[in-house]
């Protein structure tokens, strides 16, 4: 009977030694891996969702671009942008940071809270944009130097103002890009149903052979534009189908926009004008001599914003964009 008991003393002592020596080993395990010198990024990883099929979730993806294929993030964190920024918010990514010019956009200011100043336009701050520690960086930028500059800093995909011609296809690119196809396709649902409406209020107040221009007046010369460039051009040409002039029509859609001499515009002017100006007004142009010379400024047939309201081309500020001129236009008939 005492060699039993003794036995059994023994197995649980050497069942109490196993588990305690189990417990140091898991331990030291953890200690290992706290002390790792793995980047925080890629410690991170070992969270992520694991499919059905047994197989590791992979945390980055590649992308094919014109300057070769780029491993990005698939769902990135911190992204700074110095362009693109109406899309990404469409998308409901807001990025870390963005030149101040986009701050300043009016369309979608509330959405901007917390975003850094990467400086001007054109222009950014390496040194900011490195002070981000973005995951990605989205540029407009074709200038190879700049790219390169900026793929130091990050990840970079770069597209080319114009590579993309209109708010869908920014809204798929990107919507492919970040893992958001889904609110992309709803996005443009109802951007396009709105559109449809603002073009449907115009078609009935305005003959469809009316012919449109978009300028902006600046101190010495007058500008003209076409349908991806701005000032009105998206809105006016794309969203409501409207045309400019026949005799410069494959001019301005080619080079976008074109500087005249003011004694050069009625060459240019259709039967409406949407005109940017920063220091005139509706009245200014209906008092000046050589502006009330135009069919439009005459006939009451003129629309006057400011840059901080026109300059704008992503798809938050075309919709609101269009549905503004639509209202203007929809009280207006052909005289």
């Amino acid at each position: 009977m005492k060699q039993n008991k003794w036995n059994f003393s023994c197995l649980g002592l050497a069942l109490l030694l196993l588990v305690l020596l189990l417990a140091a080993c898991g331990n030291n395990n953890s200690k290992a891996a706290g002390n790792s010198n793995v980047p925080p990024a890629a410690a991170a990883t070992t969270d992520s969702p694991e499919p059905s099929d047994g197989t590791t979730a992979s945390t980055t993806k590649i992308v094919s671009t014109k300057n070769g294929d780029i491993e990005i993030p698939v769902k990135p964190m911190r992204i700074v942008t110095d362009d693109y920024l109406g899309s990404l918010i469409a998308l409901g990514v807001t990025p870390v940071g963005t030149p101040g010019l986009h701050l300043k956009n009016l369309y979608f200011a509330e959405a901007l809270k917390g975003v850094e100043d990467i400086g001007d336009y054109g222009n950014v701050s390496l040194e900011k944009i490195l002070a981000l520690q973005p995951d990605l960086i989205i540029t407009a930028e074709n200038d190879p130097a700049k790219y390169d500059n900026l793929s130091k800093a990050a990840p970079t995909i770069s597209v080319p103002y114009g590579e993309l011609k209109n708010a869908r296809e920014e809204l798929t690119y990107f919507g492919k890009l970040l893992g958001r196809e889904q609110e992309a396709e709803a996005w443009l649902t109802a951007y396009e149903e709105r559109l449809a409406k603002a073009k449907e209020q115009v078609d009935q107040a305005i003959p469809p052979e009316a012919t449109f221009t978009i300028f902006e007046d600046v101190e010495k010369a007058v500008y003209v534009y076409g349908d991806n460039f701005g000032r009105g051009g998206q809105p006016v040409y794309q969203a409501l189908g409207r045309k400019p002039p026949s005799n410069v029509a494959a001019e301005i859609m080619e080079k976008q926009y074109v500087e005249l001499s003011k004694e050069m515009m009625a060459q240019y002017a259709g039967d409406y004008i949407i005109l940017t100006s920063n220091s005139r007004t509706l009245e200014d142009y209906k008092k000046d001599p050589l502006w009330n010379t135009l069919d439009a400024v005459k006939n009451d047939r003129l629309y006057v914003w400011k840059e901080e309201r026109s300059w704008y081309y992503d798809p938050i500020a075309v919709l609101s964009q269009t549905e503004e001129l639509a209202a203007w236009l929809s009280q207006k008939q052909q005289k």
